[in-house]
């Protein structure tokens, strides 16, 4: 049988972007996300824009024209943009073997994430996150996400109790759960806290992490947190004395969020947040200022940023 080899170049933004646009495509199959390699042809300006390559395949057969036309259309608005570049296809008899597309990507000093059937033989200090290739509801590839691993490891501590607002894929969940603590994994979007189960079950860690789907506090009134449908009533999550929180979401809605984060957490308790670029920075930082919370530390890619904060004590206000 052939095949239809689909290929792109990518920003680190536009990882997530992709994999949510293709996730409604049925014919999709052995989606593959590797390290871009630089070509010596390209100027370099160029080179130094792409962070990943995507491979992806479709039956050849009838209908095979159609479906590459509707998805490079479903992605047009990416390449218009600059954040891919042109859908590349070839007819191909065999896919590539899945042991060259299953890429280990190390994030700070300890996380590798990597794909749930990739082989790998980790050190004693590496922790492993294993993440289905075409998830929805994210890669682990997105700056902002690497950017909250990288102060997820330096401040979590083992039996610290942990909540992962807007847990997406669950990378955070599990996460924080290999680093030790026990975690609440909520999120607003059911199809969300599916792909959460599957990262948990995936990496196996059930008994450290409870999920479900809600929000914290106000967060349960603002709808669907990215502008797409709710399929339920969001339930508001009642939580208190957190050692810790992590909300890699929007960042309009951390600022409607701080007085709840404020409420959610024990005294000297942490917040990471991400999410947001340094256009809202400010907002965020003030916003978060406002309720008792002092910034300790900025993680920045590009325009993306997180930081950790320490809820002051109500002296300390």
């Amino acid at each position: 049988m052939a095949w239809i080899e689909l290929s792109l170049n990518m920003t680190s933004e536009a990882v997530d972007w992709v994999c949510t646009l293709l996730s409604d495509t049925p014919t999709v199959e052995d989606l593959h996300i590797a390290p871009y390699q630089i070509a010596q042809k390209e100027p370099l300006d160029q080179e130094a824009a792409w962070a990943f390559t995507l491979c992806f395949y479709l039956p050849y057969d009838r209908q095979s024209r159609s479906r590459v036309d509707a998805i490079a259309q479903l992605l047009s608005p990416l390449y218009r943009t600059g954040l891919t570049t042109e859908l590349e296809t070839s007819v191909v008899e065999t896919k590539s073997p899945a042991s060259q597309n299953s890429p280990i990507h190390r994030i700070g000093r300890r996380f590798v994430v990597l794909t749930t059937d990739a082989v790998y033989q980790p050190s004693p200090d590496e922790i492993l996150l294993r993440l289905e290739p075409s998830l929805s509801f994210g890669s682990g590839l997105h700056p902002a996400t690497m950017l909250s691993l990288r102060l997820l490891e330096r401040y979590v501590t083992p039996d610290m109790k942990a909540l992962d607002l807007g847990c997406g894929s669950g990378i955070l969940s599990v996460a924080i759960a290999k680093l030790g603590a026990q975690v609440l994994a909520l999120d607003n979007d059911a199809i969300a806290v599916q792909a959460t189960q599957a990262t948990i079950q995936n990496n196996q860690v059930e008994a450290q992490v409870t999920l479900q789907c809600g929000s914290l506090g106000d967060g349960s009134k603002l709808g669907h947190w990215m502008s797409g449908t709710l399929t339920q009533e969001v339930s508001t999550i009642q939580v208190s004395d957190l050692d810790l929180i992590a909300a890699n979401i929007l960042g309009r809605i951390h600022i409607k969020l701080a007085a709840d984060y404020r409420n959610a957490l024990r005294p000297n308790g942490l917040l990471i947040t991400a999410g947001f670029t340094t256009d809202q920075e400010a907002e965020v930082v003030e916003a978060l200022q406002t309720v008792g919370f002092e910034a300790l530390e900025y993680e920045r890619s590009g325009d993306w940023v997180a930081i950790a904060h320490r809820l002051l004590p109500k002296s300390g206000l």
